[in-house]
């Protein structure tokens, strides 16, 4: 039997109407997608959890979103004993690991689904922009979707399954997927993600938040004012002028957790350097070059060094007092 070396109670997390409850009281997502590949690795690793945790802490953030399950009970206590709480994504095919085709993923949930620090399982990241890995046929991806929400509620009653679409989901999509919770959605807009709350609250009652959002350091071109090459001041600006309209539309969104935490040098090219270009698909909306510079998003330098960034966020989330 695993034990947890946690003090505190397993807390209740649930959804009313359109918010996201912990122990019946709303929860405001302010978070950061955090995925820590060191310099020279392709491997994520947490030797820099106590530095990034206080950086986080420091920024204001509450909520971490990770792409693949956490398997070490000492990084989620350190999250929980610093009072931040952790989206745990499962991957469709991750061979074997916790993922949804094998049906392991059930087995991470039954672990771990009482400890404290989690407050949600979500389902994959933007397949819908992947219609290859699922024979050409996106409802593929659907059904196995809403199948895994089944089985997972099944499992735990004390968590929401969410999954973190690429963009708006469209009506279709909710049809297939009714067992999901909560919708997250990767949003590049350009730095103004408003629309996406009035379609969202035209299309569904349930809970959204924004999985992705937010702008990276490099300019591919001179534009909007911004010269090319590294420009944190692009960065921040577009940061800037995301996290203000999220938080004007509380009514309806439950929060971000902004791309990202770090930059990541394993991206796009050698991971001994920071590489200019990458890809990421539906990257237009980028501001202000339209190009995701992949080796660029974080608010913090590989070497944790904060950026401008960096101060938007916590200027944004330490004022914010839900």
């Amino acid at each position: 039997m695993l034990v947890l070396a946690c003090s505190k109670q397993t807390p209740l997390v649930k959804v009313s109407g359109n918010h996201l409850l912990v122990d019946n009281t709303p929860y405001l997502i302010k978070g950061i997608c955090y995925h820590p590949v060191p310099i020279g690795s392709s491997t994520r690793n947490f030797d820099n959890l106590n530095q990034d945790i206080a950086l986080m802490k420091e920024a204001g953030v509450n909520t971490i979103r990770v792409y693949a399950p956490i398997d070490d009970i000492a990084v989620l206590n350190a999250l929980n004993d610093a009072a931040i709480k952790v989206i745990i994504g499962f991957g469709y095919d991750q061979n074997g690991f916790y993922d949804i085709v094998s049906g392991s993923y059930l087995n991470y949930i039954k672990k771990y689904s009482n400890h404290p620090a989690i407050l949600m399982w979500e389902l994959g990241n933007e397949y819908n922009y992947h219609p290859e890995w699922f024979e050409g046929d996106l409802s593929n991806w659907y059904k196995a979707l809403d199948k895994a929400a089944i089985q997972i509620h099944n499992t735990d009653s004390n968590h929401p399954v969410a999954t973190a679409h690429g963009e708006l989901p469209d009506n279709t999509v909710l049809a297939f997927c009714p067992n999901i919770d909560v919708w997250g959605m990767n949003v590049y807009r350009w730095d103004n993600p408003e629309t996406i709350f009035k379609q969202w609250k035209a299309m569904s009652n349930k809970p959204m938040y924004l999985s992705e959002a937010g702008a990276d350091s490099y300019m591919t071109i001179t534009a909007e004012g911004f010269n090319q090459g590294s420009n944190e001041q692009a960065q921040a600006q577009a940061n800037e002028k995301i996290l203000k309209e999220i938080f004007k539309n509380l009514d309806v969104c439950s929060g971000v957790t902004m791309f990202s935490f770090t930059d990541g040098w394993w991206k796009a090219g050698n991971p001994d350097k920071q590489d200019i270009g990458g890809w990421a698909p539906n990257s237009s909306g980028v501001p202000y070059d339209g190009s995701p510079n992949e080796e660029f998003w974080g608010m913090v330098d590989i070497n944790r060094n904060k950026k401008m960034a960096f101060t938007v966020l916590k200027n944004i989330y330490t004022k914010e007092n839900h």
